[in-house]
């Protein structure tokens, strides 16, 4: 009989507790790769950020709006190439369970700033054109069946009463790390509404992004920014896009230490579950490896017979625990909030470090079997009654 028989044999002998262990170890790597795609998932949506576009915000805190003349004031800043300012505009569309990101812009620039946001060029048109114009990302239509030409009613909150919009664009995302989920309009058709209704509010921006030009120092292009703005009734706050996104979230990374934390203790999950299995069953096996000892087996044998055993059972529960795990992802992300993950998916990183940390585990837990069992002498072995 060679070695692959016999742990194929040795593996097969107990089918009760090694289906449980592989059921076990199934769980906890797609629980890891659950907790890994959060992680992922999350840093995903911060480097998004450009760190070549800036955002330009009130210097106390980001609800409160700017001046409309800042937006000329900042263009023409030494390093500045293109230049949109924004409004988050909020509101309810159908549900209140419907979240996404609602922002006012200018249809002109917004896709010279954002080129990662791919529309063709008659919805561009269309969208510059009409005032009541939208442009909705595509996982936003996939979600609610929206087609061009569809009138979206979203009742305001911030901006009260009731918006009409009518569907001139999809963006398509242009790779994986790109937000779909977000929804554009004219910054022309909220401010005339703001005259007629509301007039101390009109004239007003959330925020200005900026793109820089080739080579450009961001952190001088921010306090020639800034300066400008000093003791005014409306300091501004400049930085690069992804260093805000990450101060925009950072108030959640006690969250996800705790998440990082958990996903390593599974890796100790994963090997007290086999290990404990595989100190069971080379146990009842002691006096079976003390007589091939005795018929001139040597230890590099027992090696291979107990390490082999263990690999089979992590690999094996490896392959379905990633399989698992892309179910799962399929299930969460389709619930997950999108204000917190516009993008959620599997790198393939995720992939190969949940497989081969199972397969590596599977080594690691044979280690103190076969020290036990290569170290034993033959005779009490074959006294072993354990």
């Amino acid at each position: 009989m060679n070695t692959t028989r016999m742990v194929m044999k040795n593996t097969l002998r107990h089918p009760l507790r090694n289906i449980l262990t592989i059921l076990g170890i199934a769980i906890a790597v797609s629980a890891f790769g659950l907790l890994r795609t959060v992680l992922t998932s999350w840093d995903a949506g911060i480097e998004a950020g450009s760190v070549d576009r800036l955002v330009t915000r009130d210097a106390v805190s980001f609800i409160f709006p700017l001046p409309l003349a800042y937006a000329d004031k900042i263009e023409k800043t030494e390093g500045i190439d293109k230049l949109c300012y924004l409004n988050w505009f909020g509101g309810v569309y159908k549900d209140k369970q419907n979240f996404f990101p609602r922002m006012a812009c200018q249809p002109d620039r917004i896709f010279d700033v954002y080129p990662e946001y791919v529309v063709s060029t008659q919805e561009r048109e269309a969208f510059i054109n009409e005032r009541n114009a939208c442009v909705v990302g595509e996982s936003i239509a996939q979600q609610f069946n929206i087609k061009l030409g569809d009138l979206m009613t979203v009742e305001g909150d911030i901006y009260p009463g009731k918006w009409d919009f009518v569907v001139r664009g999809i963006y398509k995302r242009r790779d994986q790390n790109t937000d779909g989920t977000q929804m554009f309009f004219s910054w022309v058709y909220l401010n005339e509404r703001l005259l007629q209704d509301a007039p101390s509010r009109a004239n007003k921006i959330g925020w200005v992004v900026t793109k820089l030009k080739p080579g450009t120092n961001s952190a001088a292009v921010s306090k020639a920014i800034d300066n400008q703005f000093i003791n005014s009734s409306a300091e501004t706050k400049s930085e690069t896009e992804r260093a805000f996104n990450q101060s925009f979230f950072e108030s959640y990374s006690a969250i996800f230490t705790a998440i990082r934390i958990m996903s390593i203790l599974i890796i100790g999950i994963i090997l007290m579950v086999l290990g404990n299995t595989m100190i069971m069953s080379t146990r009842e096996r002691t006096r079976e490896y003390a007589m091939l000892k005795a018929l001139g087996f040597r230890g590099n044998h027992l090696v291979a017979f107990i390490a082999g055993e263990s690999i089979i059972i992590a690999f094996i529960g490896a392959i379905i625990g990633v399989g698992m795990l892309y179910l799962m992802v399929l299930g969460v992300g389709a619930v997950v909030p999108k204000q917190f993950f516009p993008v959620f998916f599997i790198a393939p990183s995720t992939y190969i470090i949940s497989f081969s940390s199972a397969v590596l585990l599977g080594g690691l837990a044979s280690i103190l079997p076969v020290w036990h069992n290569t170290k034993i002498q033959i005779v009490d072995g074959l006294r072993f009654n354990g």
